[in-house]
């Protein structure tokens, strides 16, 4: 049905004394034997629209009045009894949906951890209003900020019978019955519907190196998966991944993309939610928009890993995990440097060979690799990336010595062997992205329906 977004009513000073057509939900309403005031919201803005009803020339279903009753309201846009704004003199309301006393969504403050038993709600608050129509922008400016450079957008498998990372946390893919009797799991999966083994993708990396070395620059936003047996505010099994791959580039190149996307994406967020920017700066982090700012205005950081290490060794704190050169960094040890040492965004690089992926580009050291994390104040790493092994004698090496299935991984050895370039790339989590420019602290609270452990709601 046609109808004028409230939050045009609510901005556009040339609807003033015309005839609309708004619908929404009922946020509050007051009723009196004359007068019935409606507050309706439609997710376009923070702002309701009050609909005033003069119940002397025009009658009320008492349903229309109830918290959470969807409706839809004509008449003239008039300058609000108080204050600046526009409220609506109704001439014409209709019920569209009933809805009962027991909606949760009532006329109160609620906990997350309350929402978060009903996601098919939760959006109607102004928190989650908020958090998705902030994704939204953030995911355009994702799009916008490749495009306007020269990068392909690339859509990768979801099902794959590689693991791009080698750690075994992919979701199995298969039609076969949980009670099928084989001798052997080879035999097991001769059956399936591929005829091997197959799983969800845990990022699009693999088959985004094919592509950047033939277009040069691309990038895919898709979804992830992992199989990771990690119930905390950071993780999700399911997850939308930016992932850029660029040919020719070394990783001072891949770290210099990363940091720009970042930045581009912040400012888009700014420009475009202002608004919602600020609730967060009221209701969830004290100070973000000031500390967004700053971020998108200043230099990250670059820090050795080996160096990392030594201020973590040094520092006037007792961590949970202890410190020793070659032990991956914890979200501690992130949040640490991130907010007591740089206060600002890290790259954390050359990390040692033992704790980062196969297909990671070997230093001269001989122990380190050209691996790069982005730390980012309040949550800890949002982005790992890295230049990429371009040496095939040295891939091979490395992945034998991780035991891998090199036929699961012939077509990506070949590439080393067919004009090889340097080439690199990096992934961001972006729902980490999201929690950082919003202030929400769990992760869960950034995504619709969340997917983790033990939890496919």
């Amino acid at each position: 049905m046609k109808h004028t977004d409230i939050v045009k009513v609510l901005r556009d000073a040339s609807l003033m004394g015309q005839e609309v057509t708004v619908c929404g939900w009922v946020r509050t309403a007051r009723d009196s034997a004359a007068v019935a005031f409606l507050e309706i919201t439609d997710g376009t803005s923070f702002s309701r629209l009050q609909v005033v009803v003069d119940k002397n020339k025009l009658a009320l279903d008492p349903e229309c009045t109830k918290c959470g009753a969807s409706v839809r309201a004509k008449g003239v846009v008039v300058k609000a009894f108080k204050g600046d704004g526009a409220e609506l003199n109704a001439t014409e309301v209709t019920l569209l949906g009933k809805c009962p006393p027991e909606y949760p969504i009532q006329k109160k403050r609620t906990t997350l951890d309350f929402l978060r038993g009903i996601p098919h709600l939760r959006l109607r608050t102004n928190t989650f209003a908020a958090v998705f129509r902030v994704r939204s922008v953030a995911a355009q400016a994702v799009h916008r900020y490749f495009h306007e450079r020269g990068y392909y957008y690339i859509n990768t498998p979801l099902i794959t019978a590689s693991d791009c990372e080698g750690a075994g946390e992919m979701f199995r893919v298969t039609t076969q019955p949980w009670n099928a009797k084989y001798e052997s799991e080879e035999a097991y999966y001769k059956d399936d519907f591929f005829g091997k083994k197959a799983g969800l993708s845990v990022s699009g990396q693999l088959e985004g190196e094919v592509a950047a070395t033939a277009l040069g620059r691309i990038y895919t936003f898709g979804p992830s998966f992992r199989a990771e047996n990690s119930n905390t505010t950071r993780h999700l099994a399911e997850f939308w991944h930016i992932e850029p791959e660029i040919a020719f580039a070394e990783l001072p190149d891949v770290l210099e993309v990363a940091e720009e996307m970042v930045k581009y994406l912040i400012r888009a967020v700014l420009s475009e939610c202002p608004e919602e920017i600020a609730f967060f700066d009221k209701f969830m982090e004290p100070g973000l928009k000031d500390k967004l700012t700053h971020v998108a205005e200043s230099e990250f950081g670059v820090l050795d890993y080996t160096e990392a290490i030594e201020i973590l060794k040094k520092a006037d704190k007792e961590f949970k995990f202890p410190v020793e050169w070659g032990c991956d960094l914890q979200t501690e040890h992130e949040r640490y440097i991130t907010e007591e040492v740089f206060k600002k965004p890290v790259f954390v690089v050359n990390y040692p060979k033992e704790i980062k992926s196969f297909y990671m580009k070997q230093n001269a050291d001989g122990k380190t690799v050209a691996a790069a994390d982005l730390l980012v104040p309040g949550i800890g790493e949002i982005i790992g990336g890295s230049e990429r092994e371009a040496d095939p004698d040295k891939l091979l090496a490395a992945m034998k010595a991780r035991g891998m299935d090199l036929s699961a991984y012939e077509q990506y050895i070949s590439l080393r062997t067919f004009g090889t370039v340097p080439h690199g790339g990096f992934g961001l989590g972006f729902e980490r992205f999201v929690m950082y420019v919003t202030g929400m602290e769990n992760i869960r609270d950034v995504t619709l329906f969340p997917r983790t452990v033990k939890n496919i709601m």
